[in-house]
């Protein structure tokens, strides 16, 4: 299965719910960096057993720590049988980095793991676990472009149009998300925080297609937090501006940085200019949106 990367274009977060979560307006994009995630069989009683390869599986967690463990092992509850199986990753999106790596590859090694026991699992029933699983985890089967409502698992699509042209900035390490809601939730205080709501000029800019109208309204609450927790992030921002991107953000909880490019050109350029900067451990260019979990 081949799973997308995310990047949160707004991230509204409202104040803490009585079980610990934030309220959230949280408008997907998804983007053309993927996981794979294969499912193989497994002895009678082996359980779910996972491997990992690519950039950063050294950090990523072979137990049920890894969601995708998880994930096969809820599919299999629902089905009443055993999670025998042998899942693999081939990790291509910043581990840690905000990008939904980790939900990404829950959604696929749910497909994965449908496809291989033949439980021909409805659509629906696979958003519920998903849902289950965390509040990315919906998205990453879907992809596209859509807003997530309650902690995010509550989506609605969102119409977009032709293609928009992004740059990631890889950082060094990760940052922990309840980490960064925790210091979001230390900046804001006693302070009385509105209701999340999407912004209507964000979504007609994705609607139409429309670049520069997009980066004006880019916007992700987490990012003040983000910044406190790695002030480093502050250069890279300034350093994707200064090369002549559109705009930039904290992708999600970080510490990745995404920019909007106008066009492939200067997407490539950009990313050449960031790697340039030391600001950064990489550049990745790439375009949105990309379709959801598939098969290939």
């Amino acid at each position: 299965m081949r799973v997308p990367a995310k990047v949160n274009v707004q991230l509204a977060v409202g104040g803490v719910r009585p079980d610990g979560f934030h309220d959230l307006a949280n408008v997907f994009l998804a983007v053309g960096l993927y996981d794979h995630v294969t499912a193989a069989p497994a002895g009678p009683g082996a359980g779910c057993a996972v491997t990992c390869e690519g950039p950063g599986s050294d950090r990523v967690p072979l137990d049920r720590g890894n969601l995708a463990v998880r994930a096969a092992e809820l599919l299999a509850a629902h089905h009443g049988r055993a999670p025998d199986v042998r899942l693999h990753i081939a990790k291509d999106i910043p581990v840690a980095g905000g990008m939904a790596g980790g939900s990404a590859d829950a959604a696929g090694a749910l497909l994965a793991c449908d496809a291989l026991w033949g439980t021909a699992t409805p659509r629906h029933v696979l958003l519920e676990l998903c849902a289950r699983l965390g509040s990315d985890v919906p998205f990453s089967l879907v992809g596209g472009a859509a807003l997530g409502r309650g902690r995010g698992e509550l989506l609605t699509e969102v119409p977009v149009s032709g293609t928009f042209h992004w740059v990631f900035a890889l950082a060094d390490g990760g940052l922990s998300t309840p980490e960064v809601y925790r210091a979001c939730d230390r900046r804001r205080g006693a302070a009385p925080v509105p209701e999340p709501e999407p912004d209507p000029a964000l979504l007609a800019a994705l609607r139409e297609g429309d670049p520069r109208a997009l980066a004006a309204r880019l916007a992700n609450d987490l990012q003040p937090a983000a910044l406190a927790l790695r002030p480093s992030l502050a250069d890279t921002l300034a350093a994707g501006r200064a090369a002549g991107a559109l705009a930039g953000l904290v992708s999600g909880s970080g510490p990745t940085c995404a920019f909007l490019a106008a066009d492939a050109d200067a997407a490539a350029a950009l990313a050449a200019s960031l790697e340039a900067s030391g600001t950064c451990r990489a550049a990745r260019a790439t375009t949105a949106p990309a379709s959801g979990a598939v098969l290939r």
